[in-house]
């Protein structure tokens, strides 16, 4: 598996999005209209970070030492780092 940062890329007069580890300098086609996609944004979290999971709120959860928000797949939060408890 890549550790490379994802990006969002949209076709522009479909509308269609996908996510993927972009390389830069490549050009991203469309594999239904053919015309080249375009960057329209970078999924968080950005790297470098321990989670895979994009900063939606079904992924997230409180640390229940500092409250603040990380992703469901981390032990240790990523602003206090102390082990965070089990996921009911």
């Amino acid at each position: 598996m890549s550790d490379g940062q994802r990006y969002r890329l949209r076709a522009p007069s479909s509308g269609d999005e996908v996510i993927l580890e972009a390389e830069p300098g490549m050009v991203y086609v469309d594999d239904r209209t053919g015309e080249k996609m375009e960057v329209v944004g970078e999924v968080l979290p950005l790297e470098p970070s321990k989670s895979k999971l994009p900063w939606a709120v079904e992924n997230l959860r409180f640390c229940n030492w500092c409250d603040a928000m990380a992703q469901r797949d981390l032990n240790e939060c990523p602003t206090c780092g102390r082990r965070m408890a089990p996921l009911g």
